[in-house]
């Protein structure tokens, strides 16, 4: 099997899971979806003929308001039977004009949410907010990974000693405390007490500002390294069980025994032989700790889709819930498909098949 053979099937795969799930979405929520589309429709047909000269010179002409709402009604209508939308939920025509709505995310407007710009469009929400949560939870996963190479390869050369079983039980501690309890704490601690980081980590001033970035930045801070800590336990004892597995092979006990130093060994060989299992951990701690992101930004009011997520659902948002859910789960199969082609291309194997 070719790479591009076994990336069409992951695709493929992917592509399978997106639409099972947006199945699911429009079976639990049908009865919205149509009410979304039907708002939609409704808004551009009236600003449609709104818009229209020739519309304009007939509708004017028509005293009667109930007259000038029957025509409008009756473009609404024609396109309503035209979407398939008088039909029952499970009719095909129905099923496949909702799945390109959700899709294309064509879902109208928020009812209560709107953009810096006013914008109240579920398209701008999203992509406004998106940037936020992949700043956040990409650079922590990659800050944790990189911690767990660094301690989890000295853990594996000290093996037993007291700075492996002290940091053994600095990590465990940290990996049994309920993040969102570690949480709090540390907005406690850092922002009430020590008056380090602000409680809020969503800045006061508004995006087009100077400076807006590096406010950001700050303000994350808190949310950053509560991230870290919550996660460096589970990464740094994963890296030191790879390490050590990969250090108990025959080759590599080939190369100490030729004279080559441990250091050489651990850094030249040892790791690179552990890149596919650590691209592994990369892309499972990206989409974990994407997946939490709605409890980890409520927490700290973090300006992400997570947050926007949460307050939607409190809000009873629907046109904002659909679309939330639909990107969360596309950036979550993105994420995957990224580490499939990642892992492809360090290991030949893994694409081809071959043991």
């Amino acid at each position: 099997m070719t790479i591009i053979v076994y990336l069409l099937k992951k695709i493929s795969i992917l592509i399978l899971v997106l639409i099972i799930t947006l199945l699911v979405t429009i079976f639990l929520l049908g009865s919205t979806i149509d009410k979304i589309m039907v708002d939609n429709i409704r808004m551009q047909v009236t600003n449609s003929l709104s818009n229209s000269i020739s519309e304009n010179q007939r509708l004017g002409q028509l005293q009667d308001p109930q007259e000038r709402q029957s025509i409008i009604n009756k473009q609404i209508s024609i396109q309503i039977k035209s979407l398939g939308l008088d039909e029952p939920w499970y009719s095909p025509k129905k099923i496949i004009n909702s799945l390109l709505q959700i899709i294309t995310l064509n879902l109208g407007n928020s009812r209560f949410f709107t953009t810096h710009d006013g914008s109240s469009s579920v398209n701008e929400l999203i992509i406004e907010k998106v940037p936020n949560t992949i700043l956040l939870f990409t650079s922590s996963s990659i800050t944790v990974v990189a911690i767990g190479i660094v301690i989890g390869s000295y853990l594996a050369k000290m093996e037993g000693k007291f700075s492996d079983q002290l940091i053994a039980g600095l990590a465990s501690a940290s990996q049994s405390v309920p993040p969102w309890w570690f949480s709090m704490i540390m907005i406690v601690l850092f922002s009430f007490l020590l008056q380090i980081f602000p409680a809020r980590s969503t800045p006061l001033i508004s995006p087009d500002t100077p400076g807006y970035f590096i406010d950001l930045l700050y303000h994350m801070t808190l949310p950053f390294i509560t991230m870290v800590i919550i996660g460096f336990a589970s990464s740094v004892y994963y890296v030191k069980y790879i390490v050590l597995r990969i250090i108990d092979e025959d080759y590599i006990k080939t190369l100490g025994i030729i004279g080559l130093p441990s250091r050489k060994i651990l850094l030249k060989h040892a790791l690179k032989n552990a890149g596919p299992q650590l691209t592994t951990m990369l892309g499972l701690g990206l989409t974990a700790t994407l997946g939490g992101s709605i409890l980890i930004e409520e927490i700290f009011d973090w300006p992400g889709m997570g947050n926007l997520f949460y307050n939607a659902v409190i809000q009873n948002d629907s046109p904002l819930i659909i679309g939330l859910v639909y990107f969360f789960t596309l950036l979550y199969l993105l994420t995957r498909l990224l580490l499939d082609l990642t892992l492809s291309l360090l290991d030949p194997r893994i694409s081809t098949g071959d043991e």
